[in-house]
């Protein structure tokens, strides 16, 4: 599996709103693991000042991120494979 980021604008999103994102992108990746996609939410980084965000998954392809992110009805920019340096 590989690890790809994915990029958001989410200016002006409520904390509430930011919450249910992440907690769909959750939901989603365990509801499309369980029917045979492996896609698995890892975490996010938001910068509340300009409304960047930068979220983490473990897929076999950005495809199956993409579908996750689509269905889950998140916007984002692009993504992107990434390494995660995590210590």
């Amino acid at each position: 599996m590989s690890t790809f980021m994915v990029e958001r604008d989410l200016s002006g999103i409520s904390m509430d709103a930011l919450s249910g994102a992440q907690k769909a992108a959750i939901e989603k990746g365990e509801e499309l693991s369980a029917e045979g996609t492996p896609v698995r939410y890892l975490r996010s980084t938001f910068a509340p000042e300009d409304g960047r965000c930068m979220c983490l998954f473990e897929a076999p392809t950005s495809q199956h991120v993409k579908e996750l992110n689509e269905a889950a009805k998140i916007p984002f920019s692009r993504i992107v494979e990434a390494l995660d340096l995590t210590p």
